[in-house]
């Protein structure tokens, strides 16, 4: 079997605390995108089912490795309350799966909570790079709650910047 480097003590700098998940999510895709393994977390990379395969075993082996690396990226991204939730689950796509369906429920109310936390924002004693960075972000976070349909969708795009803009 070839050997590999022991990357599995890397991690994302974004940690999951249950109200990131959407920014947390789009980090950690890219960064097992860049492994080639995010193919575990889509479920496309599915263990080896014909034992007659010559190396077998191998496919296996690296297939678990690869899988447990995946869960200790995961683990290492997320608070320590969210990861003893996932020790239940064996693979990667169940981990994943998991999060996904406990954190994108409430899209509608953390878009919600996002557009008030808009209105609400105020100068006060910040200067403008700080009032404009802190607005920015909210609107940015607001976006990555979007749907994949309307962050294509020219006019609606085009509604949201003069939404932004009127904000500032």
């Amino acid at each position: 079997m070839v050997s590999r480097k022991d990357d599995s003590l890397q991690s994302i700098s974004v940690q999951l605390d249950g109200k990131n998940y959407t920014y947390w999510s789009y980090v950690m895709k890219n960064f097992l995108r860049a492994k080639s393994l995010r193919s575990y977390v889509t479920g496309v990379r599915i263990k080896p089912t014909d034992e007659t395969t010559t190396n077998y075993a191998d496919l296996v082996d690296s297939r678990e490795v690869d899988n447990s690396k995946i869960i200790t990226w995961i683990n290492n991204s997320v608070t320590h309350f969210i990861g003893v939730q996932l020790a239940k689950y064996e693979t990667t796509k169940e981990v994943w799966d998991h999060l996904a369906r406990l954190y994108t429920q409430s899209n509608f109310a953390k878009q919600y909570q996002l557009e008030t936390d808009i209105r609400a924002l105020q100068q006060n004693d910040k200067n403008v790079q700080e009032f404009y960075s802190a607005m920015s972000n909210l609107w940015d976070q607001l976006a990555l709650t979007e749907s994949a349909e309307l962050r294509i969708f020219e006019p609606y795009l085009a509604r949201r910047e003069e939404q932004g803009l009127v904000q500032f």
